[in-house]
């Protein structure tokens, strides 16, 4: 029989990042919390989003860093 889950792997620091990002949240695992940020990166697109530029990368990680993730 199938399964209707896939195990998606990263790398172990930026799940612990992520394993401290999500305390205190109304996420109750990374896991939920990881597909949670899919689903709404998915819905604004409407499908998978492009290839992003350079700078659209350097913004993210200008975000994450303010936001205390980096």
């Amino acid at each position: 029989m199938a399964s209707d889950r896939v195990t998606l792997k990263i790398p172990r620091p930026l799940y612990e990042k992520l394993k401290h990002a999500v305390e205190g949240t109304g996420f109750r695992s990374v896991n939920e919390f990881v597909i949670h940020v899919l689903r709404d990166l998915v819905a604004e697109t409407g499908s998978a989003p492009a290839a992003l530029t350079a700078r659209e990368i350097e913004l993210i990680r200008a975000r994450l860093r303010n936001l205390g993730y980096l």
